[in-house]
């Protein structure tokens, strides 16, 4: 199927996130084992349109989100498109899929009472897996990073005197994100501990593991869900639900959606609209409560 040549293209041409690779690198790998399996096809050439509707069908019997068949079929569509483009593909059967309609979702977020338990209440003793479990909370909260952003993170992307750190997003684009006076206490105080806990560890990667090694995603998974779970009782625990209630909280405070945009590294400001939801929301249970015809027949 000539997935290592795709992978290659779409990490040092497109720039895709690592996330992305590996979720385009499963799809496809999916998809190639139900060729084999169903119509014992190995050869992307012989691939047509019918095999990957059956797919679609298959997906959909087997109880899939309409949302998860969608990005499949998104990676599938790319994949076609590469060998189209570089390796002679005479034909594309991606051409005649249409695209699953899905409903819009809105993004889970914590409340403020929630986030306030998460960093108040719940006791941080002074070591470093605990203060480190919480700079992984509190970056993703108060800078409203991705999980890859996170886990790449390094101690030289600090400026100390102008208080701001860079990060590198999706599509290899720099953005400059700025921090407060706390943040940067709790910086300095994890950065010590980490500096007394592996005095002989060279790595820049400001977050490590117990072991002093560099995070990987399971590893953020799970702390968020752990540490998400003592304050929420919401289906969704994962540090994307960080990253939306960064956005929330900012839109619900009166932030230009502009800046909000700029802050999470959305390249068009319709991603960044979503977050105007808890807004909206919000205004309408403050008219109804405080206009006097909001409840009237008569208004």
């Amino acid at each position: 199927m000539n997935l290592k040549g795709f992978l290659n293209y779409l990490e040092f041409e497109k720039r895709v996130s690592k996330d992305t690779l590996r979720a385009y690198q499963k799809d496809i790998e999916q998809f190639d084992v139900y060729l084999n399996h169903t119509y014992d096809i190995k050869n992307a050439k012989e691939v047509k349109t019918q095999y990957i509707r059956s797919w679609v069908v298959d997906m959909v019997g087997e109880g899939l989100a309409m949302t998860t068949v969608k990005r499949k079929l998104s990676a599938l569509k790319s994949f076609f498109n590469y060998l189209q483009r570089y390796h002679d593909l005479d034909h594309n059967p991606m051409v005649k899929i249409p695209v699953p309609k899905t409903g819009k979702v809105l993004p889970s977020y914590l409340k403020e009472s929630e986030i306030e338990l998460l960093f108040d209440r719940i006791t941080w003793p002074d070591t470093f897996s605990s203060q480190r479990d919480r700079l992984i909370l509190d970056l993703l909260y108060s800078a409203g990073l991705r999980r890859s952003e996170l886990i790449d993170l390094k101690v030289s992307s600090l400026d100390w005197s102008g208080r701001y750190f860079k990060v590198m997003g999706k599509g290899a684009k720099e953005r400059i994100i700025p921090f407060g006076k706390k943040l940067e206490g709790r910086l300095k105080k994890y950065i010590a501990l980490r500096e007394q806990t592996y005095r002989d560890v060279s790595i820049d990667h400001l977050l490590l593991t117990d072991q002093g090694k560099i995070m990987y995603p399971k590893f953020v998974y799970n702390k968020v869900k752990q540490y998400l779970g003592m304050v929420s009782s919401a289906e969704k625990l994962s540090p994307h639900v960080l990253r939306h209630t960064f956005a929330t909280h900012l839109a619900n405070r009166g932030a230009d959606l502009n800046a909000i945009k700029e802050l999470l590294g959305h390249s068009s400001l319709a991603a960044t609209q979503v977050y105007t939801h808890n807004t909206i929301d919000q205004l309408k249970a403050i008219y109804e409560q405080a206009h006097p015809k909001a409840k009237s027949d008569n208004a």
